[in-house]
Order: structure tokens, then C-alpha cells, then sequence
């Protein structure tokens, strides 16, 4: 891990704190293998000793600011990719199942029930090329991320030609065991004639922000036929989800293909994780996002759980994937789980509930500062996860996918730095400290792999919002949160004044302008009441 350079100051503790604390818990996760003669590194899963490109895809969106290697991982996923396109789960080369396994081999794993694989792959090579800046590692990687793209789309496993979505086996969301109706020992990961197949909409808006990446960095390295391709397919993925897993509030949990009911759950009430996700990742526009925040504040009311941050809510009955122990109310069948919180977070600073995504972070940090510790997933009474209550071997306390969610809401969604392209070329700065209530802040992000920086400090004054702001050589598209009832008389940048729109997001005022080529500029925002 790289040198610390992300700084927060606000006289808060709640938030100069923040970022060491999870900081703590990407160091204890961080993993360095060598295979092959070759050092890889990379951040492992909270509940087994392995790097799965499902977390660490996820984990990126935190670790691309304090990691210098970040592409070592997936260059490895990519040197091991299939004949067809398909992409492992995860590798390691550390024993998982002790006692009864020792051996210290190079093990690769691969689940044949996971359909969300190859999309992780592509985020997880984007976030790195947009960290280090590393123009052709991206453009030698690019066919892996092609040939991974085009086996999703044309394996059996994966692709429903009828609805012209991605397709997997009934899981729960995004996890990689599959519903038996009983006729399995334990957990189910095999496809077989057996399985019921069914749309899950987290697959779906996973595969529509990869080929929207998939168009940007064609359209970035020139090819443009491609990119238009790519395009076309985000748009009709993206239509077909939201026409066929849209139920009028949330997205349904499991669409089915294959016929099954499943006693002892009303299914149709089911609130899955991927949700939040699908607001992220710009599936859900903002009128559907909306819907599925209030509907995560509704079940905060209800619930009696100590968040609302639900693996999946309600709910499946106790054991009927397999294991006695997925109880309602463990791991992910039912669980609390940070990382739906961050996602939770990050989705309402975009879509005027700042003062909620506040409130997450809030929460997040009281349970994370007491002990110094933070789990995959709790118990609704607030009770961790430990190895007895785990399908799996391991429970760290060093939760490095939830934090890192956290993480990625704190620094988008409240401090407001958002790459929009590589190491800082386009950036959109979005300060929401008015909904902290916080006066004065000083932030500095930066990239360890490129050492690349913003750096702004807001200052809100009687009649006026003060944005000292430096990032070298960008073009910066500011989105600053407004006092409730102020309006913007004047933008001034060393005196020159700028054009400005008010937008509304929700109930929220902003105020949105630009900068070409910023470089180290004092902004000020003359307020009306």
C-alpha cells in the first residue's frame, strides 16, 4: 500500500476520522502472493484467505487511492482467462478449509452458478487504468475484456435470447449457491439439469455499466464502431431490465424463468442488495432511485433490526439453500451488511437524500470507532459474524468490501470527487457539506499509483461559499451543494464571474458550472437568502 494521501479536515471526528479507520482495515486485508516466479497483489475477502474478483472489483472504488500496484491482480485474471472468455472467481495459494486442507498449491476457482464474473473483471481493469493512467496496459488488456464481454453474451449458461438478458441459476442476489428445492447435500454451485434458471437484476445492471465502460474505452482507443456497438447493447440491456425486473418500487428479486415456488416468503415483497447497485451503476434512473431509497427509509422504520443495510429482506425460511446455517437473518439471507449501506449511501448523495447518506456514514463510523473492528455482515441485533455462524471458513473483523463501499460513499458522495475519466483529466466536484453541517473543509484526494490530486478547501460564509481549489491540468464540472434556502446572485473565479445554472435534485439546490483546465483557482459563490 502506497503513502497515505487522502487528508479530511472539518473539526468533525466522525469525518477526520473516517478515512484511517478504514485505512486500518485495507492493510490487514491486503494480500501478496507469488505465482508463477511473479509478486501479485491484491485485497482479500472478509471471510476466506483469496483474492475474488468479486470483491476486489468492488474494493478498488476505495484502494485505488492508497494502492501503487493495482493492476498486478488483474493482469492475473486476465493471464488465466479460459479459451472461451470466462474469468475465475478467485485464486490463492494460502489454505482455506483448515483443518482438513494444508497444502499451500495455487488453487483457481471458478463457480458455475455466478453469472457476474466477467463484469467484475471490467470494472475492476477500469478503476485501475483510471488510477494509474496507464494508457497501454489498457490497450493490451483490451481484448481479454472483449473476449469476456462476448462469452457472456453468447453462452447458454449466461445469455436469455428471449428477454436479452443475462441469466443465472436462483441464488441469493449476487451470491454463488443456488436453490435445490432440497435435492442437493449442501450448497449448490453446479449447473445441472436440475437448476432453475431465472433473471437477476444485479446481473443485469452490473453488464450495463461494463458495456457502457466497454463503449468509453473503445471510443477512447480510437474504436469507434466499437464503441458505438457497446452503446447500443448498454441501452437495450438497460430497457429490457428495467421493462421485466422493475415492479413498480424496487427491483424484483429473481425473475423466474424455470417454475418454482418457494414456500414461506412472499418473494414479491423481497428487497434484494443489488438495489443500490443498480442506482450506482446508473441502471436505475433517478425516478427509480428515489423509489428504492424511500423504500430502504420505509423498512428503517419498520424493521427492528438495528439498520436497514438487509442482505435481503424478507428473508428466505431457515436452511432451504442448503446449510443450517443460513438462518433468516444471517449472512446473505438477511444479514446487515455494510456494503449495502456504502451503496445505500453513495445512491442518496446523488439523489437529493444527503442528509440520509450522511446519516449512514454517521452510523457506520459509531459502529466502526468503538472497537476498531467491522464485519461482512451482523446479525439484525447487531451481533457479528464469527466462523461458527459462517458458511464460510473465515470471519475477519477487518471488513475490507463493506468499508470500502463506505469509502467510496465519503469520498463521491460527500467530500464530491468523482473521476470522470483517468487520474483526474475530468473531474466533477460535488462538496455536500451543507447537509453535514459542517462550515469549513479542507479535502485532499489523490491517486498513490499516478500520484495525481485534488485539493479544495469550502468555506460557507454569511452571503457566500469560498471553494479554494487546485487540480492541475482538469477540466472540472462543479455541482456544490446550496444552504437550504439560499439562491446564487453571482460564481466568481479570481474575480471573473462564470456562467452558472441552479439545478434541483429532488428538494436539493445546487448550483453547476464549469472550468476548462483548472489549475489552482478561488471560487466564490455570492449567496441570497
Amino acid at each position: 500500500m502506497g503513502k497515505h494521501r487522502v487528508h479530511i479536515k472539518t473539526g468533525k471526528k466522525e469525518f477526520d476520522e473516517f478515512v484511517s479507520l478504514i485505512i486500518s482495515f485495507l492493510r490487514k486485508a491486503r494480500m501478496d502472493m507469488v505465482i508463477d516466479g511473479e509478486k501479485i497483489s491484491g485485497y482479500r475477502t472478509p471471510d476466506t484467505h483469496s483474492i475474488w474478483i468479486r470483491d476486489f472489483s468492488d474494493m478498488l472504488r476505495a484502494v485505488k487511492y492508497f494502492e501503487t500496484d493495482l493492476k498486478s491482480a488483474v493482469q492475473h485474471f486476465a493471464d488465466t482467462q479460459s479459451k472461451n472468455g470466462r474469468i475465475f472467481d478467485y485464486f490463492t495459494v494460502f489454505p482455506e478449509k483448515k483443518p482438513c486442507e494444508k497444502e499451500n498449491w495455487t488453487k483457481y476457482v471458478r463457480v458455475p452458478v455466478e453469472a457476474d464474473v466477467e463484469y467484475r473483471f471490467i470494472k475492476a481493469a477500469f478503476l485501475a487504468w483510471q488510477a494509474t493512467g496507464d494508457d497501454s496496459w489498457l490497450e493490451n488488456l483490451y481484448p481479454c475484456m472483449q473476449k469476456a464481454m462476448e462469452y457472456v453474451l453468447k453462452h447458454p449458461w449466461r445469455w436469455d435470447p428471449k428477454s436479452n438478458l443475462v441469466k443465472r441459476a436462483y441464488t441469493i442476489d449476487t451470491w454463488d449457491f443456488a436453490y435445490t428445492e432440497g435435492k442437493h447435500d449442501w450448497l449448490q454451485f453446479q449447473v445441472n439439469d436440475r437448476t432453475f434458471w431465472g433473471i437477476m437484476h444485479g446481473d443485469n445492471s452490473g453488464y450495463y455499466e461494463t458495456f457502457s465502460i466497454m463503449a468509453f474505452v473503445s471510443r477512447f482507443l480510437g474504436l469507434n464502431k466499437q464503441s458505438e456497438t457497446w452503446e447500443k447493447r448498454a441501452n437495450e440491456i438497460r430497457k429490457n431490465m428495467n421493462r421485466i425486473c422493475w415492479n413498480g418500487t424496487f427491483y424484483t428479486h429473481f425473475v423466474k424463468l424455470t417454475p418454482v415456488k418457494i414456500k414461506g416468503v412472499n418473494e414479491s415483497k423481497q428487497l434484494s442488495l443489488s438495489n443500490s447497485m443498480a442506482i450506482n451503476r446508473g441502471a436505475a434512473d433517478h425516478e427509480k432511485a428515489v423509489s428504492i431509497i424511500k423504500e430502504y427509509q420505509k423498512r428503517q422504520k419498520e424493521t427492528e433490526a438495528f439498520a436497514e443495510w438487509f442482505s435481503i429482506d424478507p428473508p428466505f425460511p431457515d436452511g432451504i439453500f442448503g446449510d443450517d446455517k443460513l438462518i433468516a437473518g444471517a449472512y446473505v439471507n438477511g444479514g446487515i451488511m455494510p456494503l449495502v449501506g456504502g451503496e445505500l449511501s453513495r445512491a442518496a448523495f446523488e439523489h437529493g437524500f444527503e442528509s440520509y447518506g450522511v446519516d449512514i456514514l454517521e452510523r457506520y463510523y459509531e459502529m466502526i470507532s468503538a472497537k476498531g473492528e467491522s464485519y461482512l455482515w451482523y446479525f439484525p441485533d447487531g451481533t457479528p459474524s464469527s466462523p461458527e455462524t459462517s458458511t464460510s471458513p473465515e470471519a475477519s473483523s477487518s471488513d475490507a468490501w463493506g468499508s470500502s463501499a463506505m469509502l467510496y460513499a465519503f469520498i463521491e458522495g460527500l467530500c464530491g470527487i468523482q473521476d470522470r475519466s483517468k487520474i483526474f483529466q475530468k473531474v466533477k466536484i460535488s462538496p455536500r457539506w451543507s447537509a453535514a453541517g459542517v462550515k469549513k473543509a479542507e479535502v485532499l484526494v489523490s491517486y498513490a499509483a499516478s500520484e495525481k490530486t485534488v485539493r479544495y478547501t469550502f468555506t460557507q460564509q454569511k452571503g457566500q461559499i469560498l471553494l479554494d481549489v487546485e487540480c492541475p491540468l482538469s477540466d472540472a464540472f462543479f455541482h456544490v451543494l446550496l444552504p437550504e434556502t439560499a439562491k446564487v446572485k453571482a460564481v466568481e473565479v479570481q474575480n471573473k464571474r462564470l456562467i452558472f445554472k441552479e439545478t434541483l435534485v429532488k428538494q436539493s439546490r445546487y448550483v453547476d458550472f464549469q472550468i476548462k483546465k483548472a489549475k489552482k483557482d478561488l471560487i466564490r459563490i455570492r449567496l441570497t437568502d
